[in-house]
This record gives structure tokens, C-alpha cells and sequence, in this order.
């Protein structure tokens, strides 16, 4: 049996895997991101899962970006100590072994189409919902990731060119109307106010949203309508047929996902279009990780 390691860095954790070729994991490990000297922190990761084991035969990595595939580099937003990182070459040297890299979200992409809800679909769109959104395509099996290796970076979608300002410095990004934090954000600014001894987060919106508060329900809608645009948009581009969703706000579920079906029914036009079939991830957080490791198996 043989193996590749696979690798996913975010700015929260730090996760590694020996995978074989069917997407079986042989051992694993995680441990917290550090706000200084992350390198230091993942090469004892790897060390952890990697030593007494079977040697593997290359590196698959999913990072947060953005990152520039050209020269290997990461520049992960909320990993203030890389900047311009020479990730792809550090891991390189670190291991002696061939390496490839591509972002977290194209990752999640990857995974999903291998081992989970969008298994073998002819090609996939991976959303994922979180503090921001990113996202990734799967076409004919294979990643799309761009010259620089930031190709499906749909958060950053314009579906509205009036629309409100984003933290990007675009205008009406998908990401300023449907992440965790903009849902709250825009749903405490017409009323909502969660329960004394919760946060107010994309999360106490959900529990009131499935509970049938107004002002929760219409945020979501007006989340979902976003991602509806986005999704017909990349669909009438691109030819994508299935669309898997993850990250933190997916795990709202029904108060997501119910409004999401309608909108895009209500913006979707062309046949082709209106065949996308959109799913809830269920690799969940280890989707990532099951994406770079087939990200290093097509690559050996």
C-alpha cells in the first residue's frame, strides 16, 4: 500500500494525513495555528504523523490564500506572519519530496468530488460559507485553478454592481451579503437581537431563523439569494451540474438551503442552468484535507 501526504493550513488549525489511493486515512493529526513561526508548528505536524510510517510518495497542500501557484507563495488573510510565503518549496525542502499546492477552498472542491457529495459529478462547483466564502471548480475530474491558482474565488462574484461595498473593495461581492458575519451584521441592523447569553453570530441567527423570527428568516433569504445569483451565474459560464456547500453556515441546513432552492429556481433560466443539483457537503471539515491528498495523487 502506499501514501501521500496530505496537508490543510487555515488560520484556526493545522491538520495532516497519510492517505492511500482510495481516500483512506492511515493516520492523521491536527494541532492549533500559532500566530508566529506557523513553519516551525507544521513541521512538527508532519513529523507526528509521518515518522514510524510508510513513507509517502509526494505532498498534497490546501491553504488558505490568496496564494500565487506560479511561485508557490501563500499569502493567507488571516495568517498575518506569511505573507508571500514560500510555502510549496519550504514543505518541498522539508520533505524531499514532490509537492503541489492549491487553495483550501478548491481543496474542499477536490474532496468533495472524490469522496463525498458531489462523487463523480462531470463538474462541480464547492462553496463554502464561513467568516468569508471561497470556493473551487472541479471540471472532468480535474481542478480548475487559474494562472495564479485563484480560479473559482466566487466570494468576490459581483451580483449586484450598485450594491454595498465589500472589505475586498469590490462592490456587491456574494461575500458581503451571505458569510456568517454579514448575516448577522445586516440582520442586527433591521431589528434582530439574539437571546442575553448568546453571541450574535451566524449561528444564534439560525437557531432564530428555524425558530420563524422575521428579521432572521430574512436574512437568510437575502443570503441565499446571493448565492442563487452567484451559483446561475458560474453555471451559465462555466456548464458546472452540481454544486456542494460546506463551511460553518451550511450547518444551518433547512434555513439555508429551503431558500437557496427557491431563489435559484427564481433566477435560473436556461435548461442548463436550471439542472444544477445543490448539495450540503458531507466530508464536512475533512473535505479539505481529502482534496489535497487527491490534489497530490493526480500529481504522482
Amino acid at each position: 500500500m502506499t501514501y501521500v501526504l496530505a496537508i490543510d493550513i487555515g488560520g484556526t488549525k493545522l491538520a495532516a494525513a497519510l492517505v492511500d489511493e482510495e481516500g483512506s486515512v492511515l493516520r492523521s493529526g491536527t494541532r492549533p495555528t500559532p500566530r508566529t513561526d506557523v513553519m516551525s508548528a507544521l513541521t512538527a505536524l508532519i513529523a507526528e504523523v509521518t515518522e514510524g510510517g510508510p513513507p509517502p510518495e509526494a505532498v498534497g497542500i490546501g491553504c488558505a490564500g490568496p496564494l500565487d501557484l506560479a511561485t508557490g507563495t501563500v499569502s493567507p488573510v488571516n495568517m498575518p506572519s506569511w505573507r508571500g510565503f514560500p510555502l510549496r518549496e519550504e514543505v518541498r525542502k522539508l520533505t524531499g519530496l514532490p509537492t503541489v499546492l492549491a487553495g483550501d477552498a478548491q481543496c474542499f472542491a477536490l474532496g468533495e468530488h472524490w469522496l463525498g457529495a458531489g462523487r463523480d459529478s462531470a463538474s462541480l462547483l464547492g462553496i463554502v460559507v464561513s467568516t468569508g466564502i471561497g470556493g473551487g471548480l472541479v471540471i472532468d475530474g480535474m481542478p480548475l485553478l487559474g494562472p495564479t491558482g485563484n480560479a473559482g474565488h466566487v466570494g468576490h462574484m459581483s451580483i449586484d454592481p450598485n450594491g454595498e461595498r465589500c472589505e475586498c473593495g469590490g462592490r456587491g461581492c456574494v461575500e458581503r451579503y451571505s458569510s456568517g458575519p454579514n448575516l448577522a451584521r445586516w440582520a442586527l441592523d433591521n431589528g434582530w437581537s439574539p437571546a442575553p447569553d448568546e453571541k450574535a453570530d451566524a449561528r444564534a441567527l439560525a437557531r432564530d431563523a428555524a425558530a420563524g423570527d422575521p428579521v432572521a428568516v430574512a436574512a437568510f433569504e437575502r443570503g441565499a439569494r446571493a448565492l442563487a445569483g452567484m451559483i446561475a451565474s458560474t453555471a451559465a459560464a462555466v456548464e458546472i451540474t452540481t454544486v456542494v456547500i460546506g463551511g460553518g453556515v451550511s450547518a444551518a441546513g433547512k434555513v439555508l438551503f429551503d431558500p437557496l432552492e427557491r431563489m435559484l429556481d427564481d433566477v435560473a433560466g436556461l435548461a442548463f442552468v436550471r439542472a444544477v443539483r445543490v448539495h450540503q457537503s458531507t466530508l464536512g471539515v475533512h473535505a479539505a484535507l481529502a482534496g489535497a491528498a487527491r490534489l497530490a495523487w493526480q500529481h504522482t
